[in-house]
């Protein structure tokens, strides 16, 4: 589904990528592993469209898209949630999820009930506004939000960041789920190790804006993986 090739990424005179390539398969959770600042987001920001690449090649399913604006991606079928979450504070849940219609067909703009079954707590808080919403609460959303797009590839931003236990396992139990179905690429950029790695297929370490190591998951070396990643 996703094969990216020799991405360099510059901010400004700054280089914070250096090469890198990673790859993602349907029905799997590729994982991207490392500390603060190696490069993991700015990955994500190309691979979602919202930053340009300097160099390198972008393909998704087999597809050339390198370069493509996070509008064409989106209807491409690239599902994004960012770090931060970005909710919109003054709009209701239920707007904040309707804003994932505007790359579905007309017969398409209604939210599934299987989003409802998946974080039953946001059909309670229908006409609550998102910044009234915990952290927990609003990472939901978020993720609620992305889903509706009708992904082929989705990438999740660090989605534990701050959040209580509890929402972590449901949050690890639908990314399990959205694996088991079969339907698309999951790519997990987490600093929490044991979450990432009991919910990997396969997985990157970054460091320094470079990939330094990759396996997948089953056959991972962990002490070294622990060692790449700095944790």
């Amino acid at each position: 589904m996703l094969a990216a090739t020799d991405l360099t990424l510059h901010y400004g005179s700054s280089q914070i990528l250096h090469g890198v390539c990673v790859s993602a398969r349907l029905g799997e959770v590729t994982c991207i592993m490392g500390s603060n600042g190696v490069g993991k987001t700015s990955l994500l920001k190309i691979l979602s469209g919202t930053h340009a690449s300097s160099a390198g090649s972008y393909m998704l399913d087999g597809i050339d898209v390198t370069g493509a604006r996070p509008d064409q991606l989106a209807h491409a079928g690239v599902g994004y949630v960012p770090q931060g979450r970005f909710i919109f504070p003054m709009l209701t849940v239920r707007e904040n999820l309707e804003t994932g219609f505007g790359c579905l067909a007309a017969r398409e703009k209604f939210v599934p009930d299987e989003i409802y079954d998946l974080f039953p707590v946001l059909k309670t808080m229908l006409d609550r506004r998102g910044g009234d919403l915990s952290g927990g609460q609003q990472q939901q959303l978020a993720i609620a939000r992305a889903l509706i797009t009708k992904p082929k590839l989705l990438l999740l931003d660090e989605p534990t960041e701050g959040i209580q236990p509890n929402i972590i396992s449901q949050i690890g139990e639908v990314i399990a789920y959205l694996r088991s179905r079969q339907d698309m690429a999951i790519v997990l950029v987490e600093q929490y190790f044991d979450f990432a790695f009991g919910l990997a297929d396969y997985i990157f370490a970054m460091t320094r804006g470079e990939v330094v190591y990759e396996s997948p998951a089953a056959t991972i070396d962990k002490a070294r993986l622990r060692q790449s990643v700095g944790v």
